[in-house]
């Protein structure tokens, strides 16, 4: 085995590998959209579904396209946060991630159990289901030390198996054009409805910067980064409105909707061999996601042990791959964990706690071009400072009204909002703990 450092030049992931571990890293999919279509209705959804990339996916995507183009480093957003605002921030950067990929990451093994579930009845009852759940993780573990390249390219085979299914829904819905229950009822657009909605779009177009933590093991990364992430992008869009559209044409209402649903929806239209091919879809989705967003977080543990912030054997990679199998081992066994606990999908968590960490990285965007104005840039924001500054604003002000949505919400018998302060002066404590028995001493900030 080899420290990371001794691979800190290999290459290996390019253009469509990047695309396909991205889009399960952002998306997986239109699995997990069927609570915004029950919350807003079709129009509403549809709405939303159009107007979130403009206003909170996209404004991500150039300040990752500017960051990661310019610092194409092992570990992403940590280190554009640190090299712009210093260790404090970088550490709290990476916390945050860290923290609420435990409560994303562990679901999706459980997501993966559930669809078999549909085919294989008790597949996901008792011990079986965390059985099979480990299972899915340890898989994932040995795809992950195969390197990112492995990676990228089972996650480009792993994209088409998905859109498989949701090709043949489209089809099948237009062909049924208002044949089923009759013409749809208009459901009343509300307030509530379109912010509980705009939450779970939120969720499901957010997570392109975790792209941007295996710049390292990205082919000509200036290039690849802009092009890579504004594909996506377009994909995913295209990937949720279309299936939603044609369903809504179907004269299926959308208070038939609910979590998990476009199996059975399908199968009201395709009849058992599409409802099945829609649940491998969920397997595979689930699946797919949950090994690219692993080979994703388990690059901060290695940069943060580069800068003395955790221990030195995290900064163990393979010669071969390059994979930091110390820290993909840690990660694997830390949702593996999780797995016992039976929690849903905390969207409204999940978003604020990764809510916060997008805040930093576009204070490091803002920063840096003060701080740093002549670093190279092959990709930039438009507009300068203030195009920096607007960009930045957009998203921000969403997690905004996503926060005093959330002051209803309760976990684990207290406000959405104490627990995340508990979370983040977890972050605090952590620093100082990883300053006080650090044996190195910090490496520069400049990379």
């Amino acid at each position: 085995m080899a420290s990371s450092s001794q691979v800190a030049n290999k290459r290996g992931i390019t253009l469509w590998p990047l695309i396909a571990a991205t889009y399960f890293m952002a998306s997986g999919g239109p699995y997990g959209l069927e609570e915004a279509v029950s919350s807003a209705g079709y129009a509403g959804a549809i709405l939303l579904i159009l107007i979130t990339p403009l206003i909170w996916s996209l404004p991500t995507g150039l300040m990752i396209a500017e960051l990661a183009s310019a610092i194409p480093a092992e570990g992403g957003y940590y280190v554009w946060v640190r090299r712009a605002m210093g260790p404090f921030w970088g550490f709290q950067e990476a916390w945050l991630s860290l923290a609420s990929s435990i409560f994303d990451l562990a679901i999706y093994p459980t997501l993966f159990v559930a669809y078999l579930g549909r085919i294989v009845p008790g597949a996901d009852q008792g011990w079986h289901g965390i059985a099979l759940g480990a299972l899915v993780i340890l898989v994932c573990l040995i795809w992950n030390l195969a390197g990112g390249r492995a990676v990228g390219e089972g996650s480009l085979g792993m994209l088409i198996l998905m859109i498989g299914p949701f090709a043949v829904l489209i089809t099948t819905a237009f062909l049924h054009w208002g044949k089923i229950g009759g013409a749809v009822n208009p459901q009343p657009i509300t307030h509530s409805g379109l912010i509980a909605g705009l939450l779970v779009c939120m969720w499901n177009y957010m997570g392109y910067d975790n792209a941007a933590t295996v710049a390292g093991e990205v082919e000509n990364p200036q290039r690849t980064y802009p092009v890579g992430i504004i594909l996506t992008m377009l994909l995913v869009a295209i990937d949720y409105a279309t299936p939603v559209f044609a369903m809504s044409r179907t004269g299926i209402g959308p208070q038939q909707w609910g979590t998990g649903s476009w199996a059975s929806l399908g199968g009201m239209l395709g009849g058992s061999g599409l409802r099945i091919a829609l649940v491998v879809g969920g397997m595979v989705s689930s699946f797919g996601q949950f090994n690219a967003l692993l080979m994703s977080y388990s690059r901060l543990p290695l940069a943060m042990a580069e800068d003395g912030l955790l221990p030195r054997i995290f900064v163990r990679v393979q010669k071969r791959t390059g994979a930091p199998y110390v820290a993909i081992i840690a990660c694997a066994v830390l949702y593996a964990a999780c797995l016992g606990f039976g929690f849903d999908r905390l969207v409204t968590l999940d978003v604020l706690l990764w809510g916060a960490s997008l805040v930093l990285e576009f204070l490091a965007l803002i920063f840096l071009r003060f701080r740093q104005p002549q670093l190279p840039r092959p990709f930039r924001v438009p507009g300068g400072i203030p195009g920096a500054v607007l960009v930045s604003a957009l998203p921000t002000t969403l997690l905004i009204v996503a926060g005093l949505h959330a002051g209803e919400e309760r976990i684990a018998g207290m406000s959405v909002w104490l627990f995340g302060i508990l979370v983040i002066g977890g972050g605090v404590l952590a620093y100082a703990v990883s300053r006080a028995t650090a044996r190195f001493r910090f490496a520069p900030a400049v990379r």
